[in-house]
């Protein structure tokens, strides 16, 4: 059974956050509340623990899975970013997008999209998510935690430990977090292009 972490929203206690972080080290999944809702987070080189995040969500190799990083330099060991692009991750992070970046050569094969070589990036501003990180000193792979064949992302701890307690190894309870995606910007191509309208708005980045 997974075990449930209560945490304080703003200022998790670091103690807990070690727990949570030595189940994920030991190749376990954590569900942890970020800033457009809970999400599920795995061990970047840990294959087996990638492999049971898709299989959780019935996602495929094509579905992009997220890079979740600290901060703006993190981003730079996954992602090649040109002049412009670091300018608007810098103007956008941290908060609520995604954006698809061509994977540089430090992502695993099986983390990038099989054909087009790309990654999604994103750097949260939920001070939880940002706290684990930080105790696990290392981005983590992630995808928002949607129920198979369902379109909306559980935002209650319980019922997320609930159905998942055989399939996570913890879940961080912080309360409940925005109940929105993320906004999903492709910056892969020539111009970036908006692929998901979720809670960050893309005429802040000058993107119709």
């Amino acid at each position: 059974m997974s075990q449930l972490f209560a945490v304080h929203p703003d200022n998790p206690q670091p103690r807990l956050l070690r727990q949570a972080a030595q189940l994920l080290q030991n190749g376990g999944l954590v569900a942890l509340p970020t800033d457009s809702s809970y999400a599920v987070v795995a061990r970047l080189d840990d294959r087996a623990a990638a492999d049971a995040l898709r299989k959780l969500r019935g996602l495929d190799e094509r579905h992009h899975l997220t890079v979740l990083c600290r901060d703006m330099t993190s981003i730079s060991q996954f992602a090649r970013v040109d002049n412009a692009q670091f300018r608007l991750l810098k103007q956008a992070t941290p908060g609520p997008w995604t954006f698809i970046l061509e994977a540089s050569r430090e992502v695993p094969r099986r983390v990038s999209h099989p054909s087009r070589k790309t990654i999604g990036i994103r750097v949260p501003a939920h001070p939880v998510t940002l706290a684990f990180l930080e105790t696990v000193d290392a981005p983590l792979l992630s995808t928002t935690l949607i129920p198979e064949g369902e379109e909306l992302p559980l935002n209650d701890p319980e019922e997320i430990r609930e159905r998942y307690q055989h399939a996570l190894a913890a879940v961080i309870d912080a309360g409940a977090c925005p109940f929105e995606p993320t906004t999903v910007i492709d910056l892969s191509g020539p111009v970036p292009e908006l692929i998901r309208r979720g809670r960050g708005d893309p005429a802040l980045l000058g993107i119709p």
